[in-house]
C-alpha cells in the first residue's frame, strides 16, 4: 500500500510539472514570436528537443528502429500530432492572443469525441452534445468582444487553432499512434519528423534572422525547447503510468488554465471576467468529454 501511495504521489507530481510546463508555453511562443517567425522557432526547438529525447531513449535502451509496415503511420502521427498541432497553433498566435489560442487549441477533446461517430460508429451521447455545446459556447464568449466580425486581424488565428484542434483530434481517433515503439523513441521520431518540415518552411519562406534574439529570447527559446517539449514529455509518460488515464487526462485542463493566468505577468495581457467565463464554460466542456462515466459490471 505504502509504495502504490508513493507512486501515486510521484504521477500526481509529473502530472503537474508537465501541466504546469506546458502552460507557461503558451505566454512564452508570444515572447518568442516578437523576435522570430513561427514555423522556424516551433521547429527548431522541436528538433533539438527530438534529438535530446533519442539520446534519453537510447539510455533506456529502447528500441529506435521503426519497422517497415509502420512508418507509413508514423509519417500520418508526425504530420496530425505534430506539424499541425505544434505548427497550426503556433502560426496562430500570431494573430490571437494565449486565452485565445490555448482555450481554442484544447477543444481537441471534444472534436474527438465528434469524429468518432464516423470514424469509430461510437454515436454521441447526451454528455458528448453538452460538452459540445458547453465549448462551442465558451468560443463563443471568448470571441464575442470583436462581435464575431473577426476579419483578416484574428479569422486566420481562430482557424489554424481550430484546425490544430481537430487535426489532433483526428489523429487521436485514427489511432496513428499506435506504432510498435517504446513511447519515448516513438515521440523522439515523431516530433522529428514533424518539426523537420517547419524548418524548411520557415528557411525557405521566413527568412529568419539569426541576430535578432534578445537575451530574453534565447532564454525563451531554451525553455520552449527543454521543458515543454522534454521535461514535460517525460514527465507526462511517468505521469500516465502511475494514474489512472481519466485522471491524467483531465489533469491536462490545467494546461490551458495556467496558459492563461499566466499570459498576464508574462506577456502582459489582460484577464477579464468574458475570459474567466469562456475558460470556465470551455474547459467545461472538455471535462465533460475527456471524463467518461465509469461503467460498474
Amino acid at each position: 500500500m505504502d509504495a502504490q501511495r508513493r507512486s501515486r504521489r510521484i504521477g500526481l507530481l509529473c502530472l503537474a510539472i508537465t501541466a504546469v510546463g506546458w502552460g507557461l508555453n503558451w505566454p512564452v511562443i508570444k515572447l518568442i514570436l516578437r523576435e522570430w517567425p513561427p514555423l522556424f522557432a516551433r521547429g527548431a526547438a522541436g528538433l533539438v528537443a527530438a534529438l535530446g529525447l533519442a539520446a534519453v531513449a537510447l539510455m533506456r535502451r529502447e528500441r529506435m528502429t521503426v519497422p517497415s509496415h509502420a512508418f507509413g503511420r508514423l509519417s500520418l502521427a508526425a504530420a496530425l500530432n505534430v506539424f499541425a498541432w505544434m505548427g497550426f497553433s503556433t502560426i496562430a498566435m500570431v494573430w490571437l492572443r494565449v486565452a485565445e489560442g490555448a482555450l481554442l487549441v484544447y477543444t481537441m477533446p471534444i472534436w474527438a469525441t465528434l469524429l468518432a461517430w464516423p470514424l469509430r460508429g461510437a454515436r454521441p451521447t447526451f454528455r458528448d452534445l453538452a460538452a459540445l455545446a458547453l465549448g462551442l459556447t465558451g468560443i463563443g464568449v471568448l470571441l464575442a468582444d470583436s462581435g464575431f466580425a473577426l476579419g483578416a486581424g484574428k479569422l486566420p488565428g481562430v482557424l489554424l487553432a481550430l484546425g490544430a484542434a481537430v487535426l489532433f483530434a483526428l489523429g487521436t481517433v485514427l489511432g496513428v499512434s499506435a506504432i510498435p515503439l517504446p513511447p519515448i523513441a516513438l515521440t523522439a521520431w515523431q516530433v522529428g519528423l514533424g518539426c523537420a518540415p517547419m524548418v524548411v518552411a520557415g528557411l525557405l519562406f521566413e527568412k529568419p534572422r539569426f541576430d535578432a534574439f534578445s537575451p530574453a529570447g534565447w532564454a525563451s527559446m531554451a525553455y520552449m525547447t527543454v521543458v515543454p517539449m522534454g521535461v514535460c514529455y517525460l514527465t507526462w509518460f511517468a505521469a500516465s503510468r502511475r494514474l489512472p488515464a481519466a485522471m491524467a487526462s483531465t489533469g491536462m485542463l490545467v494546461v490551458p488554465l495556467v496558459g492563461v493566468l499566466s499570459a498576464a505577468p508574462i506577456v502582459g495581457e489582460p484577464i477579464g471576467m468574458r475570459v474567466i467565463v469562456a475558460l470556465m464554460l470551455t474547459l467545461g466542456g472538455v471535462f465533460l468529454a475527456v471524463r467518461k462515466p465509469s461503467t460498474s459490471n
